[in-house]
C-alpha cells in the first residue's frame, strides 16, 4: 500500500509532561484518514509535527517518501491544510480573501481562486464580506483556501467543530467529494465519532498523546467491537500474564475481577485452557459484543467520545 503520510514514533514534551507519546501512523494515499480523539487529546499536535509547525523531541515523518528533514518547497505545496483559524479579513470578500494568501505563497491564480471556490460551494466575486458569512460559510472558505493550489493532500483540523447538524451533514458531503471526485489524499481530526463513522476509509484512535488504535474502518467495524469477558479472582497478574506471556496488550480490567480482552489471538476454549496450566482460576469467560460507541468509552478509559 502507498502512503501519503508515514510517522514514526513521534514524541513531544513540554518541560516533563508528554502530550504525544511514541505515536505511529499510515495515511494510505487517496482515502480519508480520520484521526479520532476527545479534546486535547493530541490531534492538532500531531498535525502541526506533520507539517513541521511544532518541532518534534523524537521520531520521524516521511511525506510522499520524502523524510521531513529534507522536505523541499515542492513538497508544501502538495499540501493543503486548516489547522486553527487561517484569519481572513472581516472587511474583504471571498474572493478578495483568496488573492490576499495566494499572493503571499507567491502567484494570483483568477481562475484558481473561481475553482477552489466553486469547489466548496462559494460565489466567485461575491460582495458579501467575510464579517457577515455564516459558521459553515467560513469553513468552506477555509477549505477553499487549502486547496486553491490543487493539493495532493488535505489535513483538516476539526472541520465540523461548531457547525448544527446541516452544517456538519454539508461539511461531510464536501470532504466525500474532494476525495472521490478529486482524488485527494484526507487527514481529519474529530471528536466526533458519529461524524467520523460516515466518512473515513481509516482510523486512527488518539488518547492522552498515545495511538491506541489504528486500522481499516471496515475493519474496526468488523472485530473490534467483539471481546471476551473473563472473570478472575487474580486480574492484576493475569493480565500481567496475558501481556508478557502470550503477547495480548488490548486489555481492560472494568472492575476488581472483570478483564474485558480485545485482542483476540485466541478462542475462549484455548485462552481458558492456557490460564488454566498457568495456574489461574477462571471463574468465568464468554464471548461478547460491544457497540462501537460502548468501544471507544472503554478504549480511552470510560468516557465516550461525542
Amino acid at each position: 500500500m502507498e502512503y501519503a503520510i508515514q510517522a514514526y514514533e513521534l514524541c513531544k514534551k513540554y518541560g516533563a509532561h508528554f502530550v504525544i507519546q511514541n505515536v505511529s501512523m499510515h495515511v494510505p494515499k487517496g482515502q480519508i484518514y480520520g484521526l479520532l480523539g476527545r479534546n486535547g487529546a493530541g490531534k492538532t499536535t500531531i498535525m502541526k509535527m506533520v507539517l513541521g509547525l511544532v518541532k518534534k523531541d523524537s521520531g520521524s515523518v516521511t511525506l510522499f517518501n520524502q523524510e521531513m528533514a529534507g522536505y523541499q518547497s515542492e513538497i508544501y505545496a502538495r499540501i493543503g491544510s486548516t489547522i486553527e483559524s487561517p484569519g481572513f479579513y472581516s472587511n474583504m470578500t471571498a474572493t478578495e480573501n483568496l488573492s490576499v494568501f495566494s499572493r503571499l505563497r507567491g502567484k494570483v491564480d483568477g481562475n484558481k481562486i473561481r475553482n477552489a471556490l466553486g469547489v466548496v460551494g462559494l460565489p466567485y466575486q461575491d460582495k458579501k464580506i467575510f464579517s457577515k458569512y455564516s459558521l459553515g460559510m467560513k469553513q468552506r472558505l477555509a477549505i477553499a483556501n487549502a486547496i486553491v493550489n490543487d493539493p495532493e493532500l488535505l489535513i483538516l483540523d476539526e472541520p465540523t467543530n461548531g457547525l448544527d447538524p446541516i452544517g456538519i451533514a454539508e461539511m461531510r458531503t464536501l470532504i466525500r467529494k474532494l476525495s472521490q471526485e478529486y482524488g485527494k489524499t484526507i487527514l481529519i481530526s474529530s471528536h466526533q465519532l458519529s461524524e467520523m463513522e460516515q466518512l473515513v476509509d481509516w482510523v486512527g484512535i488518539i488518547h492522552e498523546g498515545r495511538m491506541l488504535e489504528e486500522c481499516s474502518y471496515q475493519q474496526l467495524r468488523k472485530n473490534e467491537h467483539s471481546y471476551i469477558r473473563l472473570v478472575v479472582k487474580e486480574s492484576e497478574e493475569v493480565c500481567k500474564y496475558l501481556k508478557n506471556s502470550l503477547s495480548i496488550e488490548k486489555t481492560i480490567r472494568s472492575d476488581a475481577s472483570v478483564i474485558e480482552i480485545y485482542d483476540l489471538k485466541y478462542g475462549t476454549l484455548e485462552l481458558n485452557s492456557k490460564l488454566f496450566a498457568a495456574g489461574f482460576a477462571v471463574a468465568e469467560i464468554s464471548k461478547c459484543q460491544n457497540s462501537l460507541e460502548d468501544y471507544f468509552k472503554k478504549l480511552t478509559g470510560g468516557v465516550g467520545i461525542a
